[in-house]
């Protein structure tokens, strides 16, 4: 047996990392994903051998994460619930991609991850898992119950890392739980988990809170092609760059904080606190444009779509046939969706100045209220509304006989 562990170098991964290689006794390599976290990475491949891997592996996935899984989510106008900007969902089924590549460059038979067996992320790595590697076996060590049984929370696994002389950057006092990558920072467990709890104003890493945003509006263009953004300001950036761009700008200007209750797909109902500044920036954006450019019926057979995709990431199922089917139709909408937006940024609010496209669907000349010149014939609209109102005309002359009998 040889196992790829998904490794942070945060307590449960270290801990995970240490137990496999004591209870299996086999090779054990750590792969870390780079995706935007901002985390000081150096050290990690030295911490990793010392805590029991044979091998640690790193991969920079940043640009992949933007281009590949954060910009078509985008330009789908994913966000589940309503609420949730899906940072954390999409993240997972890169990790799990770029894990099983390791696994095979590697000879490995054997994944792990250290999801909980509550939570979302165990169904995420390993649904990726089964799409795209059913042959590897797989160890979800939270999940087993002599696991489970030696570690019942933080304090145990703390006590363990002190025996075992694993060093890591944690105590028994941490009040919540993080996780950060390029589209956002999450916030969970600890005091958290009262939804009545307010959030501890300096528990907040990418924004500052919208009453201590500057008091004056700071105003920004996106310029999209086929709705993806490809610049700031007139300036050329790529799609990691973007979402740098827009993160910065946003957390100048308090952008970007959700904080909900949402319902796991395991059924539970979790609260959890979300810092997406650019990706609130993006999408808002996104939609402007959209309004702009792309066809009624379209936009709103996308938009029924919504929620049915956002339900496929946040559960998992990003390489799924049917997420796939969805993507190419969302593809396919967008080809139009191209042109500038001006928004202006304002104490947690983002707010439409202009858009402007060359292929605008918008036009004024029939739009106005103002003489038309001919453009729209408005006795037109006579004959329109008599036929969609036949059936109601309809339907209330038979009601009124019913009544009458």
């Amino acid at each position: 047996m040889k196992i790829v562990v998904a490794y942070s170098g945060g307590l449960d991964t270290s801990v995970i990392l240490h137990w496999l290689k004591e209870t299996y006794r086999c090779e054990v390599v750590a792969f870390c994903a780079d995706i935007g976290q901002e985390e000081e990475l150096k050290g990690l491949d030295e911490k990793a051998k010392a805590t029991g891997a044979s091998k640690f592996c790193a991969l920079d996935l940043v640009e992949e994460f933007a281009r590949d899984f954060i910009f078509p989510m985008i330009q789908a106008g994913a966000i589940y619930e309503n609420q949730y900007y899906l940072g954390t969902s999409i993240a997972r089924p890169l990790i799990a991609k770029a894990q099983i590549d390791v696994a095979r460059k590697e000879n490995a038979d054997t994944v792990a991850h250290g999801a909980t067996g509550k939570g979302n992320d165990q169904c995420r790595f390993e649904l990726t898992y089964a799409a795209l590697a059913p042959d590897l076996k797989i160890i979800a060590p939270w999940r087993l119950p002599e696991f489970h049984a030696q570690f019942k929370g933080r304090a145990e696994m703390l006590a363990y890392c002190q025996k075992k002389g694993i060093k890591v950057e944690a105590s028994a006092k941490k009040p919540y739980s993080m996780d950060r990558n390029l589209l956002h920072i999450s916030f969970e467990s600890g005091i958290l988990e009262d939804p009545w709890v307010e959030p501890p104003k300096d528990m907040f890493k990418l924004s500052v809170a919208p009453e201590d945003a500057p008091n004056e509006a700071e105003y920004i263009e996106l310029n999209f092609e086929s709705g993806i953004c490809v610049a700031i300001n007139g300036k050329k950036l790529s799609p990691a760059n973007v979402m740098r761009t827009l993160n910065k700008l946003g957390g100048k200007h308090g952008v970007g904080r959700v904080d909900l209750v949402e319902n796991r797909f395991v059924g539970m109902k979790s609260r959890g606190v979300y810092e997406t500044p650019g990706g609130t920036i993006l999408h808002f954006a996104h939609r402007q444009m959209e309004t702009l450019t792309m066809d009624r019926e379209v936009m709103h057979l996308r938009d029924s779509l919504v929620p049915k995709y956002s339900e496929l990431v946040y559960y998992g199922f990003w390489f799924s046939p049917e997420r796939e089917a969805l993507q190419a139709f969302v593809t396919e909408s967008q080809k139009n969706v191209t042109g500038t937006v001006r928004l202006r940024l304002y104490k947690g609010n983002v707010i439409t100045a202009g858009r402007k496209s060359p292929v605008s669907l918008y036009n004024p000349h029939v739009a106005t209220m103002e003489a038309d010149k001919g453009a729209y014939n408005q006795t037109d609209a006579t004959g329109f509304i008599r036929l969609n109102a036949l059936r109601l005309r309809n339907r209330a002359a038979g009601v009124g006989k019913t009544k009458r009998k």
